[in-house]
């Protein structure tokens, strides 16, 4: 998607779509994303993420006010174990499994929004990467893409936050900007952990088990299509 200032902002499935960071949006992207019928955004962070950096543009609250903006953290920042295996956060679809074992009630609380939200939705997280990538490998599973059409998606988060860490005036705490060998060997070994997850992964019964009602999966896989 061409949103002004969005980074990674693609299509997902149906009249969902997902982004990095909302606060990379200018007032001129937040336009072009209602003109585009999104009108619910939904931010998978925690609330110490929710910050805005000196680097980001300067946005009039009256360019945010004509959406509805919800906070839907995938897990819980405090959390011993999952800090213990994904920390210092969760940047490689080796660790969905864990988020999925761990924070189904955040999972399921996320898809209950996506069913009943108004309008078209974008789902963010920071880097439009992981987080976001975990609720789009869910939903494209329901949608019932290949396992490979996943792992290209997923590839397309990677590939452009990266391309982002060359050219970002902030300079990232913890990721560098890759290329050449470094990079593929890293493509490759995301795409063959999420390959793994998808291949015994079943996303409507995951859903249903944690407290997904059927009516709402129905209505979440109708706005897929």
């Amino acid at each position: 998607m061409g949103w002004d200032g969005a980074v990674n902002a693609r299509l997902i499935a149906g009249d969902i779509y997902g982004m990095g960071r909302s606060e990379w949006l200018t007032e001129a992207g937040w336009r072009q994303m209602y003109d585009d019928g999104v009108r619910t955004v939904v931010d998978l962070r925690n609330l110490g993420e929710r910050s805005p950096r000196h680097t980001d543009p300067v946005v009039p609250p009256e360019a945010r006010s004509m959406f509805t903006l919800l906070n839907c953290p995938t897990e819980e920042p405090d959390h011993e174990e999952f800090r213990r295996l994904a920390g210092p956060y969760m940047s490689h679809p080796r660790h969905f499994p864990d988020n999925l074992r761990l924070f189904p009630s955040n999972i399921v609380a996320v898809a209950r929004v996506l069913a009943e939200a108004q309008g078209a939705v974008v789902v963010h997280c920071s880097a439009g990467r992981d987080r976001t990538g975990l609720i789009a490998t869910l939903l494209l599973q329901l949608r019932g893409e290949s396992a490979q059409a996943i792992a290209d998606h997923y590839e397309f988060g990677l590939r452009g936050i990266n391309e982002w860490h060359r050219i970002s005036p902030y300079r990232h705490p913890v990721e560098r900007y890759i290329s050449g060998p470094a990079l593929e060997a890293r493509v490759e070994d995301t795409r063959n952990a999420l390959l793994e997850l998808v291949a015994g992964l079943d996303a409507g019964r995951y859903l249903t088990e944690h407290g997904l009602e059927l009516e709402e999966l129905e209505r979440l896989r109708r706005r897929l299509h």
